[in-house]
């Protein structure tokens, strides 16, 4: 394939965007080669500028779950256009996307509205920490819960030091609240605990790690997470960005019958717009403003296009039970076929997958968090991206990142998608 007009737009674009990009990730910094520019898209797959077709597995980081351009929720956002695209006031519509989602998701009991997943994970542990009046959070190597500076942070010199900022412009003042943890190590997290007795306000996990690969939590994870904050009131913040509605219909609460304190939410509840959210008991979110003393808001938080594109969404979601179980079946039947001529052509390699994220580490141990995931062989990997986008296939440009499946993927696709694999890993 060649994507000519994909590297004169790129050009034209690093003139007067930093990157040429608006995202990193989308830079292809991490395998090389030009960004692909994208001019539509339709079900399970893009179009690109060029006039390319590829099979999509990343599904604009998850929220098309239902498949790109979903007729539902294109009309609802063109029917709600004509009537204004943003007004600053309350509508019924943010009521009704509220009230759905507190019924499908256990353990909530009010829901606010923002504009973005890190919108939405900030906000969360503002209102962790005013209603705990304790200052300090933990949060995972590896899991990425947006770009607010409390949780762009590195590794401190020990278990029990605060971390480091790992980016310019986060303050060390800011860094020193932020403790960092191991995913799937309950006794470093223990440790941390107990290092700072009464002054940990917050936990903030992805319950799937979804960037550092997929990495699902091993047996008695969350479980642990949950005993330790019950224990230490501390407040347990599941950040179901990529995880709320894609799961499960209540998401990883669901799907592993364990309650969180506050949850946030992105990608789906949008269903393809810029949405965030986050949900709690409606002890903790009465704390925020305007009825408690938590200060929290956004001139366009409730958009009413944002909140119709949702609303489809979550009523397909709602009415249709059976996708997670479809999509289930789908990523196991291509996780299967991955395995098997990964197999046959003498690759070394891990795959994880639950549900409906799946992603594939070049390295033969398991892959339980940011250190074992940091150890894949990223020269293959991007032999592998790039013989994949040859083929017509695109995944993240990233061995950081999980492959979402949507339910507009067909078998065929997926065995397409087996063959390209069985096919480029021949050239290792």
């Amino acid at each position: 394939m060649l994507y000519h007009r994909s590297s004169q737009l790129f050009a034209e674009a690093e003139k007067v965007i930093p990157g040429g990009v608006n995202s990193p990730v989308r830079a292809f910094k991490a395998v090389g080669g030009t960004p692909i520019f994208v001019k539509s898209a339709k079900g399970a797959y893009l179009y690109d500028e060029d006039g390319n077709r590829l099979i999509d597995y990343i599904n604009s980081w998850g929220p098309m779950i239902l498949g790109h351009a979903y007729e539902p929720v294109v009309q609802a956002v063109i029917e709600k256009a004509k009537l204004g695209t943003s007004f600053g006031m309350p509508t019924e519509l943010e009521t009704q996307i509220a009230a759905l989602a507190v019924s499908m998701v256990p353990n909530i009991d009010k829901i606010r509205f923002v504009n973005s997943g890190t919108e939405a994970c900030m906000s969360a542990v503002r209102l962790a920490r005013g209603f705990t009046k304790r200052d300090k959070i933990i949060k995972f190597a590896g899991c990425y819960h947006g770009h607010s500076d409390s949780f762009l942070i590195q590794a401190g010199s020990g278990a029990i030091t605060f971390g480091s900022p790992n980016s310019p412009g986060v303050t060390a003042g800011t860094a020193k609240d932020t403790l960092l943890a191991q995913y799937n190590d309950l006794e470093n997290v223990a440790t941390l605990i107990e290092a700072n007795k009464n002054e940990i306000a917050a936990i903030i996990v992805e319950p799937v790690a979804g960037n550092m690969g997929c990495i699902p939590p091993n047996k008695g994870f969350l479980e642990g997470l949950r005993q330790l904050c019950t224990d230490n009131g501390i407040l347990l913040i599941f950040d179901e960005v990529m995880t709320g509605f894609r799961l499960a219909a209540g998401g990883v609460q669901e799907l592993f019958n364990i309650a969180a304190d506050i949850v946030c939410f992105g990608k789906v509840i949008g269903g393809g717009l810029p949405v965030g959210a986050f949900a709690a008991r409606a002890e903790i979110m009465n704390y925020l403003s305007p009825i408690g003393p938590v200060y929290q808001a956004g001139t366009l938080s409730g958009n009413p296009l944002a909140m119709a594109a949702g609303l489809a969404m979550l009523q397909a979601l709602d009415s249709d039970r059976a996708i997670f179980q479809r999509l289930e079946e789908k990523t196991a039947y291509l996780a299967a076929g991955i395995d098997k001529v990964l197999k046959a052509n003498n690759v070394t390699f891990t795959i994880n997958s639950i549900g409906s994220m799946i992603s594939v580490h070049f390295d033969a141990a398991p892959v339980v968090d940011f250190h074992t995931a940091a150890k894949g062989d990223n020269e293959t990997f991007k032999k592998f991206f790039h013989g994949l986008l040859q083929e017509g296939i695109y995944i993240a440009p990233s061995a950081y990142e999980t492959w979402f499946i949507t339910d507009a993927l067909t078998y065929e696709d997926l065995d397409f998608t087996i063959r390209a694999i069985d096919k480029v890993s021949k050239t290792f």
